[in-house]
């Protein structure tokens, strides 16, 4: 066992920090000592607490905050990790040195002087980890550990009535922050050129109302349906045809291996994350980023080709199975955690 302080500042949603509960949730059932230091969010917390931890809360603010550092630095002492990772940057600026190995979790391409005289660096694609590589840090301290997904296969379907999509339509899905980096305004875009098919995003942000005029400015509001934040993923993705990934920057794409789980085909734009994960024409279809036609083409391929679709979405689940479902991602940490704090 490894004694694990895992920190995480980030957002209330997200990608990244949807992961740091699974991933601490899955340490701790394997018998991991950790310990979950977060930024205050009490469904943060609640959902830790399920899972048997009594996480740490600080603040983690903005250059004014004198008191995270210190009292993160007391947190550590007294837990005394053999490992203290910190997810993404805020956190990485108030983790202390210590009596501990500091490694700093990178899912993104993040300014690497946070990470200044940390002993090692994970990036969760093996891109990001090329990249790190690139800067100057020694290889051996860089590492890949992938992300895992909840395996969301045979879930009970959304109910389509609920959801206000005719039983008969073909439903397309979209998962995520409602910011310009995800691109629902191209998967919107890409609607308008496709009259029978209802399009549903699940999530919340800044961008719903820029959206949702969108979607009225091209004449496809009521095909559209902005579902909010939700936590019926696997019923999503079982009520849908298909799941699309429109995003113009994406790191990862945690959502390419939920569909991937859920036996769903992908159609996902060419940001180097997906492009990473899918293999054109064998697990999913890549498009142009930025490319509406091409995003509708690719959709309404698989809407008129059934058995290519289920073939991909066989062949993504094939590859969520071995590569990116908890045993095998799980397997892969404990090893990492082991082998840096000995």
């Amino acid at each position: 066992m490894t004694r694990a302080a895992m920190i995480m500042a980030g957002a209330p949603h997200g990608g990244a920090e949807t992961f740091f509960v699974r991933l601490c949730a899955a340490l701790a059932g394997a018998g991991e000592e950790v310990l979950a230091v977060i930024r205050r969010d009490a469904e943060r917390a609640a959902a830790l607490r399920r899972a048997g931890l009594d996480p740490v809360q600080l603040g983690f603010g903005g250059p004014l905050d004198l008191l995270t550092r210190p009292r993160l630095a007391r947190a550590l002492a007294r837990f005394a990790p053999r490992v203290a990772m910190a997810w993404m940057n805020r956190a990485a600026r108030f983790t202390p040195p210590g009596p501990w190995v500091r490694v700093g979790r990178l899912g993104g391409y993040y300014d690497l002087r946070y990470y200044a005289g940390f002993d090692h660096l994970v990036g969760n694609t093996r891109g990001i980890v090329a990249w790190i590589a690139h800067q100057g840090w020694p290889r051996a301290r860089v590492h890949h550990l992938p992300n895992f997904a909840p395996d969301l296969a045979g879930a009970a379907p959304a109910d389509r009535a609920a959801l206000d999509v005719p039983a008969d339509a073909f439903l397309v899905l979209g998962m995520g922050r409602l910011h310009p980096n995800k691109g629902f305004d191209v998967l919107i875009e890409a609607a308008a050129h496709l009259p029978d098919v209802v399009v549903a995003i699940a999530g919340e942000g800044g961008e719903r109302g820029a959206l949702a005029a969108l979607a009225e400015r091209l004449g496809v509001a009521e095909r559209i349906r902005f579902l909010g934040w939700r936590d019926d993923q696997a019923a999503l993705l079982a009520a849908c045809d298909l799941f699309v990934c429109p995003s113009r920057h994406e790191p990862l794409g945690n959502v390419v291996l939920e569909a991937w789980s859920a036996a769903r085909p992908v159609v996902a734009c060419a940001a180097v994350g997906p492009s990473e994960l899918i293999e054109h024409g064998v697990t999913g279809l890549l498009v142009p980023v930025d490319d509406p036609r091409a995003l509708a083409d690719a959709i309404a391929a698989l809407r008129d080709e059934g058995l290519r679709a289920r073939a991909l979405a066989e062949a993504g689940r094939a590859v969520f199975l071995r590569d990116h479902a908890e045993a095998p991602v799980l397997a892969r940490w404990r090893a990492f955690l082991a082998e840096v704090g000995r």
